[in-house]
């Protein structure tokens, strides 16, 4: 059975693993860029809603929101395992975070897509902002 659950630290080193994991197979981090678990821990720790999916004890997925904690909020990282994918997994994550931002009284919830997954989201419910063009900052001074 498929659990969810809000989590604020990591327990042990396998949760730590299966989280890094995670982040390693999108490309969001780089084993080569040093401690990857520390990094890891100081995203959970300092991220106002960190949700993950487990089966059977086994972390497979994962979502979070930053915010304010006030009036707005985006969520990002949302991912899971590719052999639990099509599964409605990720949308559950989704929602998790949806309801979790709504319960803390935040309206506002924003998210920037990869490409290819507009469909995915607007089945959850948010829409494309018409007239608006997400930035990056880079430059490297």
């Amino acid at each position: 059975m498929i659990t969810y659950e809000r989590i604020t630290e990591l327990n042990t080193t396998e949760e730590t693993e299966q989280i890094k994991q995670l982040y390693l197979s999108n490309g969001w981090i780089d084993a080569a860029d040093g401690d990857t678990e520390v990094l890891i821990k100081k995203i959970i720790k300092s991220t106002f809603c960190f949700v993950i999916a487990r089966d059977e004890g086994r972390i497979i997925g994962m979502g979070r929101s930053i915010s304010d904690g006030v009036s707005d909020a985006y969520i990002q990282d949302v991912t899971v395992l590719p052999e639990y994918r099509k599964k409605g997994i990720g949308g559950k994550l989704i929602d998790f975070l949806v309801k979790y931002l709504h319960s803390e009284g935040i309206g506002w919830i924003g998210l920037i897509s990869e490409p290819g997954y507009n469909s995915f989201y607007q089945h959850q419910g948010f829409s494309i902002m018409q007239g608006y063009t997400p930035f990056l900052y880079t430059n490297k001074k």
